[in-house]
């Protein structure tokens, strides 16, 4: 008997895991001559997916980086001791050769596609509980991965009909044959709720009010410690996993205690976490300094104060989904999307 997945983690890659600049050319120009050790990873990022790797979960990298620059993001990811089981790039060049030159930069026809293609070709019902493997979302706030992994959420659960989706896409600039890729994919996806949670890494420094639209489901994070509690409290991560990841952090990055309490609060008090895993995170702390010193304890122990404090505070209650408006999203991504051009 096989071995069971107990969820699928897809990430994007720029300005998700890693720090990229393509404003202009330059940053263009030299993210495409950088060596993979002068690549930098977003802080807390490559420890994130090392816990998430080891949670059993199958990982799988969706970039619009170009395909030429596999071998250099690939080694990349081992130098920070990644994993994943597939990693899929952007043909750009095909796309110049066909003269696509609009497909270069856009994301929603590219993606989503991809995205309901590889949900076709799992396995039906291949999960624990219930039977249906469920998926974690990762991108950033620069480009459509908000928009785009919303959409594949609703059209796997069937809230988005083939008419709805052709028109979505229409409104997207979608070349042809990725409308009609994504419509077929759609039809024969096996149907259910399979994204539980999107995350999206505020890059850009997007007010977090711009994804309310997105409802619940959808949580915008500043930090990959945020992004360890939010999946903790779903219990997609152990609560020592938390810990790890916060040690990274401190020791890596500079973070402070204060910092780290300070990144709970803020997503507690915008309504993503209910606090039922902060006491959890503290009682793991406590049992792993028991059984070695931890680096910078004293600065986890200062997040872990904050924590108890929303422990002892906090008021248990669930938030209800919301029915999204595709096109009035997909409007407001485009005024979102000129304004980074």
């Amino acid at each position: 008997m096989g071995l069971v997945i107990p969820y699928i983690a897809r990430w994007d890659l720029d300005k998700t895991y890693l720090q990229t600049e393509y404003a202009t050319l330059r940053d263009l120009l030299r993210t495409a001559f950088e060596r993979p050790d002068q690549k930098r990873t977003v802080p807390g990022a490559a420890a994130l997916l090392r816990e998430i790797v080891a949670t059993g979960a199958s990982v799988h990298i969706l970039s619009g980086s170009p395909e030429q620059l596999r071998a250099k993001l690939e080694e990349k990811l081992r130098l920070d001791g990644a994993r994943w089981d597939t990693f899929t790039l952007k043909p750009n060049l095909r796309n110049v050769l066909r003269l696509r030159f609009r497909a270069v930069r856009e994301q929603v026809g590219y993606k989503l596609p991809a995205l309901l293609g590889a949900r076709a070709r799992l396995p039906p019902s291949k999960g624990i509980g219930d039977g249906f493997l469920r998926e974690v979302l990762i991108g950033d706030d620069a480009e459509s991965d908000a928009l785009v992994y919303s959409l594949y959420a609703d059209v796997v659960s069937g809230q988005i009909a083939a008419t709805e989706l052709e028109e979505i896409l229409t409104r997207a600039t979608a070349y042809k044959d990725a409308i009609a890729d994504a419509i077929r994919y759609a039809r024969i996806v096996e149907r259910g709720d399979a994204v539980e949670r999107i995350l999206i890494h505020l890059d850009s420094h997007s007010p977090p009010s711009d994804f309310a639209p997105y409802g619940p489901r959808l949580v915008p994070f500043y930090n990959y410690l945020q992004a360890a509690f939010v999946l903790e409290e779903d219990g997609r991560l152990p609560p020592a996993a938390v810990i790890r990841v916060a040690v990274d952090l401190v020791l890596d990055h500079r973070f402070d205690g204060e910092a780290l309490g300070r990144s709970y609060l803020d997503l507690w008090r915008r309504g993503h976490l209910r606090g039922t895993g902060a006491a959890n995170i503290g009682r793991a702390f406590h049992a792993m300094a028991e059984v070695s010193p931890l680096p910078q304890a004293r600065e986890i122990e200062k997040m872990c104060r904050r924590l108890d404090d929303v422990a002892s505070s906090i008021e248990r209650g669930t938030m209800p989904r919301a029915h999204l408006d595709y096109v009035a999203l997909l409007e407001r991504h485009s005024r979102r999307r000129r304004a980074f051009e």
